[in-house]
C-alpha cells in the first residue's frame, strides 16, 4: 500500500506532537521510543520509519516548538503600521502572549538548553540556537534602524547590542515566569519596554 506524502506529513506531526508530550513530561534521559508511541497510539517501529533515533526525534521535536512559538508570535516587520515604538511594542506583546499558549511545555526549552551543553546533540543544539537567537536580533535590529531612519530614536545608538540585549531580556522574563507563577510577564515586559524606548528616543 502507497502511502500519500500528506498521509506521512501527519503521521509525522502526530509522532512529533506525541513525542513533545512525553519528553516535557519525563526529560529526554527518562525518555524511551515506546514511551511516545504508546502516547501517538502506534508501534514503536512505525517511529523508526520517521527517525533515525530519540535524539533524531528530539531534535524535530525542537525544531517544531521553535516554529509553534515562532507562528504565535510571528511578525513581518513590512506588514507593521505606526512608528518603531509602537511595532516594538507589538512585537513584545505578541510574543507575550505565546507565553501563555506553551507555558505547559516549557519543560521542552530546559530539556533543549540542556541538549545544548550535552555530548551527543551539542552541536546540532549550538547551531540551531545559534541561528535562532541571530534571527530574533535580525528582526528587533531592523526595527530599530527603522527609528533611526524616521528620526524617532538617537542615531548614535549601538543597534546590535540593544536588539540583543532585548532578546535576552525576553528570555528571562520567560524563565522567571516558570519559576514562579504570579509573576506577570505581560505587565513586567511592557514596563521594561517602556522605560527602554524612552531612552532611545530622539529630542534633537
Amino acid at each position: 500500500m502507497v502511502v500519500s506524502k500528506k498521509r506521512k506529513h501527519e503521521r509525522k506531526t502526530q509522532i512529533i506532537t506525541a513525542a513533545a508530550c512525553v519528553f516535557s513530561k519525563n526529560g529526554f534521559s527518562n525518555t524511551v521510543m515506546a514511551d511516545i508511541a504508546l502516547e501517538a497510539g502506534i508501534g514503536k517501529g512505525t517511529i523508526y520509519e520517521y527517525f533515525k533515533s530519540k535524539e533524531d526525534l528530539f531534535f524535530a521535536v525542537f525544531e517544531w516548538f521553535s516554529l509553534k512559538i515562532e507562528k504565535t508570535a510571528s511578525m513581518d516587520v513590512s506588514k507593521l503600521s505606526g512608528t518603531a515604538s509602537e511595532r516594538l511594542m507589538v512585537l513584545n506583546d505578541s510574543l507575550m502572549s505565546s507565553w501563555f499558549e506553551t507555558k505547559d511545555m516549557f519543560t521542552l526549552v530546559m530539556e533543549f538548553w540542556s541538549a545544548s551543553s550535552s555530548s551527543s546533540l551539542r552541536e546540532r543544539f549550538k547551531n540551531a540556537f545559534h541561528n535562532l537567537y541571530k534571527e530574533y536580533r535580525y528582526f528587533v535590529s531592523s526595527l530599530l534602524q527603522y527609528g533611526i531612519d524616521h528620526n524617532e530614536f538617537r542615531s548614535d545608538i549601538k543597534i546590535e547590542s540593544v536588539a540583543a540585549a532585548l532578546v535576552g531580556t525576553w528570555d528571562a522574563i520567560f524563565l522567571q515566569a516558570w519559576f514562579d507563577e504570579s509573576f506577570d510577564p505581560i505587565t513586567t515586559s511592557k514596563d521594561f519596554l517602556e522605560v527602554l524606548l524612552k531612552g532611545l528616543a530622539n529630542h534633537e
